[in-house]
């Protein structure tokens, strides 16, 4: 069976000055690896002709698949069908039915169509036009010296849909059967990226088929598992034994899988477990809030919020103890006890959640930036009290103290099912 090299390359000055991200890449690759086909470079490159060349030159030198996004429209920097012929000189020719499609597509606008339109239309000679149903350009399939060229346009509509119709059928009679590449990422909270790495070691260390590859990402730390089968349900078996092992060391911290985030899962398990929750902000000033209602299904079990960021809010709004506040103050623990039971009372949920602290940049009460205490109230006792010192910036304070929030009360939910 042959090895197939696969590449990217995305056309497109707008990708390189992050105007927009390269998302093209990353669905193909995605796409690509339920084929069996590996991906093995992602290249972005500018509209300017010569190094559009040199990218195809350097492409051809090492994948025998090629994937061109973007430059196939109809102004002057759209330049990958002249980088492509400048580096094979094939020639160019109007594809009659393309052309025929744009000009329809004016005619039933009543717009006017412009010369440089026609330029969409242009195809190599010899290449297999790939229908481009949902724009103007089509797409080009072209063998040239042992490698598999494909150009999509970069619209994402516009190249999903061709490459779903068109490119995939065709790399499949092209490459023939390949072996199943599936994927599946596994979302931890509580544990760092190292502990992780550390307590699975000899599984890393002897990993084959499976792989297994940590990955720390924002709002977890993940465990990415690739597995290589005959089948999908092959591959899928592979994984899921591989699962069982890792979790049989880590289950703890185990929440989710793949795009599933740690509110997605707070919210269900509420749901399940019949509950209401309320949520009394400073230090974070609506971030749990905002990500809980972000969740389908959050109204079910979120009744508000108050963001009480200043003392006297917290006074008159939560009615914390004046005495909690001038004693004590308000990055405490008594008051973020207070805040977490008088938002379960006065929100009349079952469970309510607080945080208070400092974000910087400076030190308040004489305490360092970073203090923040996050309670958990549920009914009239107070179930979770916590202090933590966290490093960074303000707004990476702000993140952490959210995300441990929830971690909070994904760990006490879990610990009532």
């Amino acid at each position: 069976m042959k090895n197939y090299q696969a590449e990217i390359v995305a056309v497109g000055t707008e990708l390189l000055l992050g105007q927009i991200a390269n998302t093209n890449a990353q669905w193909l690759s995605e796409k690509l690896a339920t084929y069996g086909i590996n991906m093995y470079n992602h290249t972005v490159v500018g509209d300017n002709l010569e190094r559009v060349e040199q990218a195809f030159q350097l492409a051809q030198s090492r994948s025998n698949i090629i994937i061109v996004t973007g430059g196939l429209g109809p102004t002057a920097d759209d330049l990958t069908r002249e980088g492509f012929q400048q580096m094979t000189g094939l020639p160019l020719v109007e594809d009659k039915e393309s052309m025929e499609k744009i000009e329809e597509f004016f005619q039933n606008r009543g717009r006017t169509m412009t010369p440089n339109n026609r330029k969409q239309a242009r195809v190599f000679e010899g290449s297999t036009v790939l229908n481009n149903k949902a724009g103007m350009a089509p797409g080009m399939y072209v063998h040239y010296q042992s490698c598999h060229w494909f150009f999509l346009p970069g619209v994402p509509r516009e190249m999903k849909h061709i490459s779903q119709e068109e490119l995939f059928p065709f790399l499949e009679k092209v490459t023939g059967k390949q072996r199943i590449i599936q994927s599946v990422v596994l979302k931890f909270i509580g544990i760092g990226e190292s502990t992780l790495e550390h307590t699975l070691s000899d599984l890393i260390e002897k990993q084959t088929n499976p792989t297994i590859a940590p990955l720390a990402q924002d709002q977890a730390v993940v465990i990415r598992l690739t597995a290589r089968g005959e089948t999908k349900q092959e591959a899928e078996a592979m994984l899921e034994q591989t699962k069982k092992l890792i979790l049989a060391r880590v289950g703890e911290h185990y929440f989710g899988e793949n795009e599933e985030s740690i509110e997605d899962i707070v919210v269900q398990q509420l749901q399940d477990l019949g509950y209401s929750i309320s949520a009394a902000e400073s230090i974070t000033g609506g971030m749990f809030s905002q990500r809980l209602v972000s969740v389908t299904g959050a109204s079910n079990v979120f009744a508000g919020s108050f963001i009480t960021y200043q003392s006297r809010i917290k006074e008159e709004v939560l009615e914390v103890p004046s005495e909690i506040i001038h004693s004590q103050g308000v990055v405490s623990r008594a008051c973020s006890d207070a805040m977490a039971s008088n938002v379960t009372r006065k929100m009349q949920t079952n469970l309510g959640i607080s945080f208070t602290g400092i974000a910087g940049p400076d030190e308040q009460e004489g305490k360092p930036v970073g203090t923040v205490y996050i309670s958990i109230a549920d009914g009239d006792e107070v179930v979770v009290s916590k202090q933590f010192n966290f490093t960074g910036n303000r707004n990476h304070i702000r993140d952490r103290a959210c995300l441990k929030g929830f971690e909070l009360i994904y760990q006490y939910l879990k610990s009532k099912s």
